[in-house]
């Protein structure tokens, strides 16, 4: 890991860090000594930092991890934001790392226009980065002390399809999924019964899910509601199981800010 800088932002104590990590950027902040709850974010740029932000406002999600972890009585989580990897030279490497690798070698198809193929997605090894390489070498340098019991992984849009398939392909490594928006009509009906019928149903797995109302999350009503029949007739019912509709949000960083903490009580308070 290769130390970049570090940078301070409101509401939030001492130091956000910058690192490198086998050539991935990955913004981190850590109370003093370490954690024990583990908070993984896809979407790196838009979590803490207004200057790499897309957009140039962030989801508070530190802020947010920070006071109902206090209220709900305990430390606050490490959270860890994973930057994706479009650049000038490669412009679409976020949809190569967060796109549902599996899903689409497997003969779910693009219902939308996109330029990539099949064979340009890493979105697999992407996620073997996280959880092998990035994930620990974090948890040790911050001297945390985590579980895959009180890990958590969050992401928006395409962050939150690769958060339900990172549920599917390392749930060994964390128990609750938080998916906001997931951008279900890259693959319509297909990719939601193909992800959907492959989450692991087992009594330790916690899965949130939500959208809004407003913009391109309006588009999003029929297959959100195909995968929230699909999840209850397969048994997944609350506790574990939440999927909620927020009025008058739109598919942007402000919308997710403004209720971010309802997925992050979901995980931290049950």
């Amino acid at each position: 890991m290769k130390l970049k800088g570090r940078y301070q932002v409101r509401g939030i104590p001492g130091y956000v860090n910058r690192a490198v990590i086998e050539g991935t950027i990955v913004d981190y902040w850590s109370p003093i000594g370490g954690s024990d709850h583990l908070l993984l974010a896809h979407d790196g740029q838009n979590i803490f930092d207004r200057k790499t932000a897309t957009f140039i406002y962030t989801w508070k999600l530190a802020q947010s991890a920070i006071r109902v972890a206090t209220d709900s009585g305990k430390k606050a989580p490490l959270v860890v934001g994973v930057f994706h990897s479009s650049t000038a030279a490669d412009p679409h490497g976020r949809g190569k790392d967060l796109t549902p690798e599996d899903a689409f070698r497997e003969g779910v198809k693009p219902e939308i226009q996109t330029p990539l193929t099949v064979d340009q997605l890493r979105g697999n090894s992407y996620l073997e980065k996280i959880f092998r390489v990035i994930a620990p070498t974090i948890i040790e340098e911050t001297m945390s002390r985590v579980s895959p019991e009180t890990s958590a992984m969050i992401g928006s849009s395409m962050g939150g399809l690769a958060t339900l398939n990172s549920a599917i392909r390392f749930h060994d490594q964390f128990h609750t999924a938080l998916a906001l928006s997931p951008h279900w009509p890259l693959g319509g009906d297909a990719l939601v019964d193909w992800t959907v019928n492959r989450l692991p149903n087992k009594e330790y797995m916690k899965i949130w899910m939500s959208r809004g109302t407003k913009g391109l999350d309006a588009s999003y009503q029929p297959f959100q509601n195909r995968a929230d029949k699909l999840m209850r007739e397969l048994g997944w019912n609350e506790p574990r199981f939440k999927s909620k509709v927020f009025h008058r949000t739109a598919h942007n960083e402000r919308s997710w800010a403004s209720y971010v903490s309802e997925p992050l009580q979901f995980w931290l308070n049950n």
